[in-house]
């Protein structure tokens, strides 16, 4: 089986040697770029399997390539910086990335992230063979294919992470249900992964944006509880 190539983005080069260090003893193939705009073209040609992103760099800065890389691809970002402001960790998460380290970190905290995350975002369900039974989920106007791992509203597909997906597949196994943001984290992450409210919420705030996109905003928010499935009408 080949090996899962990371790509590491940080102007700093030790930074870069600690994690590629790091990483390769974990058994993970490595491609570096030393900025913003070097990383974009490291994407294009090495087709990385995830992206360590380094969050201030020169010529574009990690935030910006995020919003590069998330306007045609679902590729995983796990955020470095050195900044642990609770505004900046909630604006990462927000523009997509999907996991956010401060800097100074441990090398094996860092891989243990990684492998976390590749776990996420890389288990989805091959497609079925056509004239096969669809497994799908509906509600209103929203619809689950949860052989082929994709959401709908009405005609129109939805494209979410595995993260989202299972957040929304949650909320519609008792539609008016209201669900805490515990009971969303067990629903939407791997057993044992445990990640705060905050980021429940950015969460909740991006799969809302993506289904307005198209048609209307699924989510309702119980104040001092959680969250149910609206209507969907």
């Amino acid at each position: 089986m080949a090996k899962k190539q990371i790509l590491i983005a940080d102007d700093d080069p030790h930074i870069r040697e600690v994690v590629r260090f790091a990483l390769e003893q974990a058994g993970y193939a490595t491609v570096e770029a030393e900025n913003g705009l070097a990383a974009l073209e490291k994407v294009d040609g090495h087709d990385p399997d995830l992206v360590v992103l380094d969050v201030m760099m020169p010529e574009m800065d990690g935030t910006d390539v995020c919003r590069k890389l998330r306007a045609d691809t679902e590729i995983p970002i796990v955020f470095l910086s050195s900044r642990d402001d609770e505004i900046d960790r909630v604006l990462g998460l927000e523009l997509g990335g999907d996991d956010y380290i401060t800097k100074p970190f441990s090398p094996r905290e860092l891989v243990a992230r990684v492998k976390a995350v590749l776990r996420r975002t890389s288990d989805a369900p091959a497609p079925k063979a056509d004239g096969d039974d669809d497994n799908v989920m509906e509600y209103g106007m929203l619809r689950l294919d949860m052989d082929r791992f994709k959401a709908f509203w009405g005609d129109s597909e939805v494209e979410l992470t595995k993260t989202e997906f299972g957040m929304v597949r949650t909320l519609m196994g008792y539609p008016g249900k209201v669900y805490s943001r515990n009971e969303l984290m067990d629903g939407a992450y791997d057993h044992g992964t445990i990640v705060s409210d905050r980021t429940i919420d950015s969460h909740v705030r991006r799969v809302r944006r993506k289904f307005e996109e198209v048609g209307d905003n699924p989510i309702e928010t119980v104040h001092g509880m959680g969250y149910k499935l609206g209507s969907c009408k």
